[in-house]
């Protein structure tokens, strides 16, 4: 168990009431803020059907799930050039200014998450965007949610000693913001972000945007949703909420 109570079974009822009174929120920025792992994979399957990777086959979504969602360019660069990992880096490049070409015409907030930052910014909480995305696909992306003002901080997983799964980029954030595990809350959508929360001492609330719900429990999330609308989350708060003010009454 990872401490943050039994809440990994669909028929329970979830509970975070522990981190009462709520401090801050942390978000990953790719397919937590918004669905852009199928612009990712888009941007992937052209260049490496261009260059003739796996025989001009397409990759398809399992194998993208499998070895691209979620890690830093070092890891992906490393697992599809095996043998010339600069020359990886240099395609992941390439496909970052693809990708951000097309995530200009297609990105929307995912369903609730305005919603979401309307209730955390009237109760004054904290929050940052952590991501292992290149700051400039962040800047970029938060740029186009409408969210540039809405993060005090954006953490980059590059500006750190090491990227997710390793918890540092969380931690920077609990560090710049000055908080307190104890009463902050990450949403993630891969195993690889998940595991970074988990491993930083903080609960974390998994979407499933673009992993299957049976490899996102592997990492070990508070629990699971489908989208900020999902009214298993809003209990959650509503009862945050509930405890946070009896707490200061």
């Amino acid at each position: 168990m990872n401490g943050f109570s039994d809440l990994n079974s669909s028929e329970s009822k979830p509970s975070l009431s522990h981190l009462a009174p709520l401090e801050a929120i942390l978000f990953d920025v790719d397919g937590t803020l918004c669905d852009s792992d199928p612009i990712h994979l888009i941007a992937f399957q052209q260049l490496l059907q261009k260059i003739g990777f796996n025989n001009g086959v397409p990759i398809d979504e399992k194998f993208f799930i499998d070895n691209i969602g979620g890690k830093h360019n070092s890891e992906i660069a490393l697992t599809l050039f095996p043998d010339d990992v600069a020359r990886g880096l240099t395609f992941c490049e390439e496909k970052e200014a693809l990708y951000r070409k097309l995530v200009a015409e297609k990105i929307k907030p995912l369903d609730g998450l305005i919603k979401l930052t309307k209730w955390i910014e009237e109760r004054g909480l904290k929050r940052a965007a952590v991501t292992n995305a290149p700051k400039e696909n962040a800047e970029l992306m938060i740029s186009k949610l409408g969210l540039t003002d809405f993060f005090q901080a954006v953490i980059l997983g590059s500006e750190c000693e090491y990227p997710k799964p390793h918890p540092g980029p969380y931690l920077k954030a609990l560090e710049v913001l000055n908080l307190s595990k104890e009463h902050t809350l990450v949403f993630e959508d891969s195993v690889s972000g998940i595991k970074a929360g988990v491993a930083a001492g903080m609960p974390v609330v998994g979407l499933t945007t673009g992993n299957p719900a049976s490899m996102l429990m592997q990492a070990k999330p508070a629990f699971l949703i489908e989208s900020y609308s999902d009214p298993k989350l809003w209990a959650v708060l509503e009862e945050l909420d509930d405890k946070g003010s009896s707490q200061k009454s």
